[in-house]
């Protein structure tokens, strides 16, 4: 297939495919050919296989979608006869969207005086303990004579203390947008927003090297897309109050991730991914989805609340443990304690309920939401292929790949009801998550014939596998 060449081919009603691959140039000359590209092309079959890494797919309707918004469809088309190879998307070991320092900027004055509470609890229980053990045998029978008297007011005192940190973090509990959920918001927003700020210059710095003009293919599909998932959703106060801002970078990491001031980060790496619009579509609304959703400032509060709650238990260990080296370990356990306990239950909680309000986003763009769960699906069965080992959700502070693909699924039905409400063309085409299910039996069939004992031999790394396109 020639990487310069746009080849059109005529297809059932008034659509029309056409199929570029990365060439920048390729893609500006068939842009100012003014075509229009659609996220639905109702009536066309369309069946995606990925297919060296970044393609084009750009589609010609009669039934514009939206406001007419012209955008490249990202796909792993290739000639009528597909080829799928996962081999050649290129990956990290877990695809982490908002990755943890971008998802929770913190305040400066956190930044500061955390490791210094941690640095005070240390020293004050190690003084507690070599206080204790300097006095003599008569004076500590004393004290705890004492506390044996005066235990209801020792408990009372400790009761008082839950009480207040209760009161603190009911006080503390807001309503998140859209979903209505409660959680704890202890940092202010116009606050968090400026902090927000400083963490974009340290990444404009970061990568001032890398950003792709926006004359680039590449960067007008990413702006495209935003624009027209915040266009659709214009309807909720939290979308239409942030200046959506896009930076393409030119990186080979699989990630994205949206600041909570509205800047926009999307690697090229995820471009060259995801197989089509609808995927990029939904990836990018689960990355709006976590901004309009404060989730930023809800991860950073709950984790300073139980930074300080942890204090108390870090100032015991350090004054029960006899040794030093043993508390080390206690305080090592401690924190992943709290670590594996609720930091990163918390964090799969968000990645969730980004997925089920970025699915929402998508569907009232009228994007074909079915895609969402295939891109899962596609991460997983490339790092099968890679050969990654596969970690225990819990150690992760992001849900499993085939997890999300079967919440996402789970959520399609709804979905597809909002993208039917929205008065959106109907999806005539066949169901993507279909289609990569066939993708995966012949697959499976290839693989089989290859490792038959008279089956002539192949280069393995890269299997070339036909699929049918009927």
């Amino acid at each position: 297939f020639d990487r310069d060449r746009c080849q059109r081919l005529d297809l059932s009603g008034n659509a029309r495919n056409c199929f570029l691959t990365g060439n920048p140039d390729s893609h500006r000359n068939f842009l100012s050919k003014g075509l229009r590209c659609l996220l639905d092309v109702p009536n066309t079959k369309v069946y995606r296989n990925a297919h060296h890494g970044l393609g084009r797919f750009c589609s010609q309707s009669s039934q514009p979608l939206g406001e007419k918004i012209p955008s490249l469809q990202i796909s792993s088309l290739g000639q009528p006869s597909h080829h799928f190879s996962a081999w050649n998307i290129q990956i990290i070991r877990s695809f982490h969207t908002s990755p943890s320092l971008q998802a929770a900027p913190v305040p400066l004055f956190w930044i500061i005086v955390k490791p210094a509470q941690k640095l005070f609890a240390i020293i004050l229980g190690r003084s507690i303990r070599n206080w204790w053990k300097a006095l003599p045998p008569n004076k500590r029978e004393l004290f705890k004579e004492s506390a044996r008297k005066n235990k209801w007011k020792i408990l009372l005192g400790v009761s008082s203390l839950g009480v207040v940190f209760v009161m603190f973090y009911f006080t503390h509990l807001e309503e998140t947008p859209i979903t209505g959920r409660a959680r704890l918001l202890v940092f202010g927003k116009e606050h968090f927003r400026e902090l927000s700020q400083m963490e974009y210059d340290m990444w404009m710095e970061q990568f001032k090297g890398q950003m792709l003009p926006e004359t680039d293919a590449r960067y007008q599909v990413v702006e495209r897309v935003v624009g027209h998932l915040s266009e659709s959703n214009k309807d909720i106060p939290q979308v239409s109050a942030l200046r959506w801002v896009i930076h393409v970078v030119d990186e080979p990491g699989v990630n994205a991730f949206v600041l909570p001031n509205g800047q926009v980060f999307v690697f090229t790496g995820l471009l060259d991914a995801v197989s089509d619009i609808h995927q990029l579509s939904f990836i990018l609304g689960h990355e709006i989805a976590h901004a309009v959703l404060e989730h930023a400032a809800e991860k950073a509060s709950l984790v300073h609340f139980l930074d300080f709650l942890s204090l108390i238990f870090l100032t015991m260990i350090w004054a029960i443990c006899p040794r030093d080296s043993l508390a080390v370990v206690g305080q090592w356990i401690q924190s992943k304690l709290q670590e594996f306990m609720f930091d990163r239950p918390y964090s799969r909680t968000l990645e969730a309920e980004a997925d089920k309000v970025g699915l929402q986003f998508a569907a009232k763009a009228c994007v074909d939401v079915r895609a969402s769960s295939v891109f899962w699906q596609q991460m997983e069965l490339a790092e099968t292929m890679q050969g990654q080992p596969k970690l225990p959700e819990w150690l992760s502070t992001h849900p499993s790949h085939e997890n999300r693909a079967e919440h996402l699924d789970r959520l399609i039905p709804e979905a597809l009801k909002i993208r039917e409400s929205c008065n959106c063309p109907s999806l005539s085409g066949p169901d993507p998550r279909l289609i990569f299910r066939l993708n995966m039996k012949h697959l499976l069939e290839s693989s089989k014939v290859r490792e038959a004992p008279n089956s002539p031999k192949q280069d393995l790394s890269k299997p070339k596998l036909d699929f049918p396109h009927t």
